[in-house]
């Protein structure tokens, strides 16, 4: 007969993991916080702004 190890298996481990993310997402749910969203920045023209990030992805979009 083998002996069973007192570690906890990887088994156990998915079932622990598994089983404690609702648990912290309702638990954040219940925490009373309030979130809010960023309010957007000024756009004129209703135009993306111009920034380093922006040029960046159109120039790796062009094909």
């Amino acid at each position: 007969m083998s002996e069973k190890k007192d570690t906890a298996s990887r088994r156990d481990f998915l079932k622990l993991a598994g089983a404690s993310a609702p648990a912290a997402v309702a638990a954040a749910a219940l925490a009373g916080t309030k979130a809010e969203a960023a309010s957007p920045a000024d756009l004129a023209d209703g135009k993306m702004q111009d920034t380093a990030h922006t040029r960046a992805y159109f120039d790796s979009a062009r094909f």
